[in-house]
């Protein structure tokens, strides 16, 4: 997947979305390193870079839709779109993370847009695109509204983050909702 073509000014770096692989392990350890990126994460801090190439390999290379968020092709974060199965294949879960120095931006904004705005034509038998965000995570769930997704609740207790029981935020976008 391409840039959305909205690059800003003459000059301004190109936003893209493409595979991450091991040739980006260096650029994945600047933010996955960072306990600020992982803070609301369902993975830990990485502290090694033998971590960072094993998920990459394991878990990355592998997933259907793992994507890194790049500046001029530089990877400074990560979007994932997680399929279900059987009864729960209609749905797909969204996820990102991008290195601090990049926040506030509007970068992770443009990369949900740019998933949103292809993810149920790749996926066909997409119906609802979600995302599950701590209540305390007030930088995602703005991210999430500016794009179009609709905040349905916060589900209480839901799940353990960081060795805490959470209240977590759960937005969905549908095939059939306006595509940004």
């Amino acid at each position: 997947m391409e840039a959305d073509g909205k690059q800003g000014q003459e000059g301004s770096p190109e936003l893209s979305l493409r595979p991450l692989d091991l040739s980006d392990i260096d650029d994945f350890m600047v933010w996955a390193t960072d306990d600020k990126v992982s803070r609301f994460c369902t993975w830990d801090t990485y502290t090694s870079k033998e971590a960072g190439i094993d998920y990459i390999k394991n878990i990355v290379i592998p997933h259907p839709w793992f994507k890194a968020i790049c500046l001029d092709n530089k990877a400074i974060g990560a979007i994932s779109v997680s399929a279900n199965n059987g009864n729960d294949r209609c749905r797909g879960e969204l996820g990102y993370a991008l290195a601090s120095k990049y926040w506030g931006k509007g970068i992770v904004t443009r990369a949900v847009k740019m998933v949103a705005s292809t993810i149920f034509n790749e996926w066909p038998h997409l119906e609802r695109l979600e995302a599950l965000v701590d209540v305390e995570n007030g930088g995602s769930q703005r991210v999430l509204e500016k794009v179009g997704f609709h905040r349905e609740g916060v589900l209480r207790k839901f799940c353990i983050l960081k060795g805490r029981c959470r209240d977590m935020v759960i937005y969905s976008l549908l095939s059939t909702d306006p595509q940004p």
